[in-house]
């Protein structure tokens, strides 16, 4: 299972890949803003900033939601670095720009998936991932892990090579249960990520070797 870190911090980004165990980073306007970063010129340096830290995808996303805006935002995007992964919304446009993109070689995120019909439409145009938000599923009393089920199922049933990126994890539960039921990638906080180290016993035992280490010396 691959983990992208789901944030436009560098800090946070700096921090999960000397863990050695970040895969890739995934993005979005708002959380850009949240950053601080705002106007075109300033959140593509943001971006170039990004896959400087980082060896895997980055996932940026579109702010056009019509079929020309979207080609001509997502061009410009990948031709920052060959990394750059173009993040498309799940509408008909957007499933008509993942088909252009993919065409070209230009790798892709179809983002905002809430049902497998959806997911059925990303793999069909080629993407090469698609994000369901299993957190903002389990908000309104929603399956979001059954979801993920349902997907794998689907794409393997038909051998489809899109590669199921379970995003909006909210804790390191969610993580877990997502690598069992076989999702390919998840992005999350790096809270999230960290709360797999986490464990009373490793704590317990730690300060129980150390303790018996001081007395020895």
């Amino acid at each position: 299972m691959k983990f992208f870190i789901d944030t436009a911090n560098l800090e946070q980004i700096k921090e999960a890949q000397a863990m050695g165990i970040l895969d890739g980073v995934t993005t979005n306007p708002s959380l850009m803003a949240k950053e601080g970063i705002t106007g075109a010129e300033n959140i593509l340096q943001h971006y170039k900033d990004i896959c400087e830290l980082v060896d895997g995808d980055v996932s940026a996303e579109v702010i056009s939601t019509d079929f020309e805006g979207m080609v001509k935002e997502g061009e410009a995007l990948a031709a920052l670095n060959p990394q750059i992964v173009v993040k498309l919304p799940m509408i008909a446009d957007g499933v008509k720009a993942c088909k252009y993109f993919s065409d070209k070689g230009i790798k892709t995120n179809m983002t905002l998936i809430f049902s497998a019909g959806q997911a059925l439409l990303a793999a069909k145009a080629g993407a090469t991932y698609m994000s369901p938000f299993i957190g903002r599923l389990d908000d309104i009393s929603t399956d979001g892990l059954g979801l993920i089920a349902e997907i794998r199922l689907i794409y393997d049933n038909y051998g489809f090579d899109t590669q199921i990126l379970a995003a909006s994890v909210r804790h390191t539960m969610h993580i877990m249960d997502c690598a069992k039921i076989g999702a390919d990638v998840m992005t999350g906080p790096l809270s999230a990520i960290k709360g797999l180290l986490k464990h009373p016993l490793t704590d317990i035992g730690l300060a129980k070797f150390l303790a018996d280490y001081k007395k020895g010396n």
